[in-house]
């Protein structure tokens, strides 16, 4: 994911110089050849997340399109209010980006582990918050946040599911949302690259003929109220499923779409519960540890279904 990233904005760099990619000393393995083709758009502040923060949105207040990478907390957490602020505050066209959304680098520990995320950027007015579930949206939604004035929040992780276009020429807009599988007895809403442990829950769910409709809600910020609610009147339940706590997170923003316009369904919400992620291990290993692996989706679901 991380590399199609950085494919992307070199060729957005191409159309548009006034793109500046600001890294906070992270990132050079992959930077090399954007820093070589594009030495004036490039820019390393050392590890000064929060001179990051403020350098990007001067520099999106004169005009240009910024950039900011790290990753885990260390592009959001670590400048949050320099994010709220400086930017998100003054409309600045400032883009942060994340490598590393949920169990990343789930071998570092819980200072990287990105688990509360989603739920603190959504809550600052003015900004568009965007999680990628593959390849395809990752390349799309970064061309789209250079488009879009204000604001916005990119979280990419390791993993990626199958997000390919599903028609030839399919256009990607934000806060229109990706039906990637069809299904009629439930609905799995995710965000992220547990896209693809949900495509195999779905897998599975189908091989004891439940069929679950799978959405991409790769913009979390406006969330796609329509097809939420589509969903709840077509399906007979929701089912929530992202690498981040269950606090405030998309969860509980399909929820808040819900009871804003009075629509009942059954809603199991899959993610972190309870306190902190102290376990240290592989983010498939977290996943398993913490029941976000595609077995224990499935598993899940087909329990709330026979409630």
């Amino acid at each position: 994911v991380r590399d199609h990233f950085i494919q992307r904005l070199g060729e957005l760099v191409q159309q548009d110089p006034n793109i500046l990619l600001i890294t906070g000393d992270l990132g050079f393995g992959v930077f090399n050849e954007f820093r070589e083709n594009y030495p004036a758009n490039f820019v390393n502040v050392g590890v000064a997340e929060q001179q990051m923060t403020g350098l990007a949105t001067g520099l999106a207040l004169e005009g240009k399109t910024t950039f900011t990478y790290s990753i885990a907390n260390f592009a959001t957490l670590r400048c949050l209010e320099q994010i709220r602020n400086d930017a998100a505050y003054h409309g600045a066209n400032v883009n942060v980006v994340c490598i590393g959304g949920g169990f990343s680098y789930g071998a570092l520990g819980i200072s990287h582990h990105a688990t509360e995320d989603l739920a603190i950027l959504r809550s600052i007015p003015d900004i568009t918050v965007v999680a990628p579930c593959g390849h395809w949206e990752t390349m799309a939604a970064t061309a789209a946040i250079a488009q879009e004035p204000g604001t916005a929040y990119l979280r990419l992780d390791k993993s990626a599911g199958d997000d390919s276009a599903i028609t030839a020429g399919e256009s990607f807009t934000l806060g229109c949302a990706r039906t990637l599988h069809p299904g009629t007895d439930c609905t799995i809403i995710t965000a992220g690259g547990i896209l693809e442990e949900v495509q195999k829950a779905a897998a599975e769910l189908s091989s004891k003929n439940i069929a679950a409709r799978v959405i991409s809600m790769h913009t979390i910020k406006p969330i796609d109220v329509e097809t939420v609610l589509t969903a709840a009147t077509e399906t007979n339940a929701l089912i929530t499923v992202e690498e981040h706590t269950v606090n405030g997170g998309l969860g509980s923003a399909v929820l808040e779409v819900l009871a804003d316009h009075e629509q009942f369904t059954r809603v199991l919400r899959i993610g972190l519960e309870g306190g902190f992620s102290s376990i240290v291990g592989s983010q498939q290993y977290l996943r398993q540890q913490y029941k976000l692996d595609a077995a224990s989706i499935a598993q899940r679901t087909i329990e709330f279904l026979e409630q």
